[in-house]
């Protein structure tokens, strides 16, 4: 092809690498890779008002999708207003392909008032940064760049391009790159970590890909088999849950809940799972989580071939025809009525998620109720933040609707973490997506509240106080949604509740529900 510029290159190598997806929010060094979108056939593009919604909605289509979607940011401002959602997408091991403009190479020189450091602000949220400096080569760096964010669990890959490679001619486009085969898991291991699992005192850990509904069910057999006790992390990244699956707790987040319920376990068997720790320090308390005298067995890492790691421990320990632990029955109980608290939310959310939905949760404090609860709800796929900077969900939730528009997606989220990314809900409606978005409204940074009492202080004052709520004045939720085009209401009671999402997962687009609290 001749005449070809570096930026229809590029546009051309990601949908031939099966990246046909791109969250945007351009400037002017990115306006010939938005010409190149635009008259290159078969990219999808999405239109964010901020780019963290942009980086968010990337980790919420590789989580359901399991390929990247490139994100498209504008220098280096624009690179640092999506880092709270690329570090959660780290955290996640979700694989993203960003590319962020940069002014031509001639015109670094003049130290334009937007000149920045991109490749230092790219470090450390991403697993492979690269400039671009000729229009020949940007397919391959885009090749290259592709196959990084593809590489197990899934990466954080960066590729800048500067205005004048994107708009002269002489792009190449580059051939896909298959991604590395992730790690085998040792023999050796293997044999050691079915001998840990014996009894009471021996807990098999799950994490990352280890949550697929076919893994749960590998690790409920060896469970039954051996006694062992069986957990996931705490937050993660996908999960299959609901009624005939292999139901699992997991770790708790408060530190104490989660030192009682770890404290009986001698010999901890990992797969795709970290040693755990706590979020934070805290005065006179541990952060580790386990009792000092603990043996972990590090079976398999995130980065490793986990369907292989439990189907080969399933046939280690014998367990193939044991029947499974912890396999619950779909939910018979009545709908609930009266007043709002997270148990009622609970079984509002299990009597009315439908079937397959998706569920994006950032519930924070309300949200502690629904997990055990939900093991009856109908099958469906639960998302959790997993590096903990809030602003994550509604953006997540836009990814995940992007990459499965036959499933309903329920967005689960708290009033104060919602409004750091509250742009997103122009993206749903202007994109019509099938979320659901529950705000829950406490009208506060409930969980701070809590975290001063677990920091020591004892007694805050009113300013302190003050500096956590969100009263002064209220949110109004409802109005901010239909402001930018999603139908909302305001619930007072679970019977409400749960007539209300009923009714929008029934409905296609959005909508918006404010949990009175």
């Amino acid at each position: 092809m001749t005449g070809m510029n570096g930026a229809e290159s590029l546009v051309r190598t990601m949908l031939a690498s099966d990246v046909d997806v791109c969250f945007t929010n351009p400037g002017t060094s990115e306006m010939h890779f938005v010409a190149a979108l635009d008259h290159v056939p078969g990219m999808r593009s999405v239109l964010a008002l901020f780019e963290g919604v942009a980086t968010g909605a990337a980790d919420g289509y590789w989580r359901m999708a399991r390929k990247p979607a490139s994100t498209l940011l504008h220098l280096g401002p624009g690179l640092a207003n999506g880092l709270s959602n690329l570090h959660n997408a780290k955290k996640a091991g979700s694989g993203i392909l960003n590319i962020v403009g940069e002014h031509a190479l001639p015109h670094l020189e003049l130290d334009a008032p937007l000149a920045s450091d991109i490749e230092g602000i790219a470090r450390p949220v991403s697993h492979w940064v690269e400039t671009s400096t000729s229009a020949t080569d940007v397919g391959a760096d885009a090749a290259r760049a592709i196959q990084a964010a593809s590489t197990a669990p899934g990466q954080v890959a960066t590729l800048i391009l500067p205005g004048d490679t994107a708009w002269t001619d002489g792009g190449v486009v580059a051939d896909p790159l298959a991604a590395p085969t992730p790690q085998a898991v040792d023999a050796a291991m293997m044999d050691a970590a079915a001998a840990a699992l014996d009894g009471s005192e021996s807990l098999l850990l799950l994490g990352s890909s280890a949550l697929t509904e076919d893994n749960l069910m590998r690790a409920a057999r060896v469970a039954a088999k051996t006694g062992c006790g069986l957990l996931c992390e705490w937050s993660n990244a996908r999960m299959e849950r609901g009624a005939g699956r292999a139901g699992i707790d997991k770790v708790p987040y408060p530190i104490d809940q989660a030192l009682e319920k770890l404290g009986g376990y001698k010999r901890i068997v990992l797969v795709g799972a970290r040693e755990p720790i706590g979020f934070f320090a805290y005065p006179g308390k541990p952060a580790r989580l386990t009792r000092p005298d603990v043996s972990f067995v590090h079976l398999a890492g995130a980065d490793a071939d986990l369907d292989a790691a439990l189907d080969g421990l399933e046939h280690a320990t014998g367990a193939a025809s044991t029947a499974p632990v912890g396999i619950y029955d779909r939910s018979e109980a009545p709908d609930p009525t009266g007043p709002l608290n997270p148990d009622s939310i609970a079984a509002a959310l299990t009597a009315s998620l439908p079937e397959n939905a998706i569920v994006v949760d950032e519930s924070v404090t309300t949200g502690r109720s629904f997990f055990p609860t939900t093991f009856r709800a109908a099958p469906i796929t639960w998302l959790n933040n997993c590096g903990g900077s809030i602003g994550y969900g509604m953006p997540c939730a836009i990814g995940a609707a992007v990459a499965c528009p036959d499933r309903k997606v329920a967005a689960l989220i708290g009033d104060g973490s919602a409004m750091y990314t509250v742009q997103a809900l122009w993206t749903m409606a202007r994109e019509q997506l099938d979320i659901t978005t529950v705000i829950f409204a406490n009208h506060s940074y409930r969980i701070l509240r809590g975290e001063l009492t677990n920091v020591g202080v004892q007694n805050p004052g009113p300013r302190a106080v003050d500096m956590l709520s969100l009263d002064r004045p209220r949110l109004g939720w409802t109005e901010m949604a239909r402001s930018m085009g999603v139908a909302a209401t305001r619930v007072e009671t679970a019977e409400d509740l749960t007539r209300a999402m009923r009714a929008g997962f029934e409905e296609n687009g959005p909508s918006l529900i404010e949990v009175a609290l």
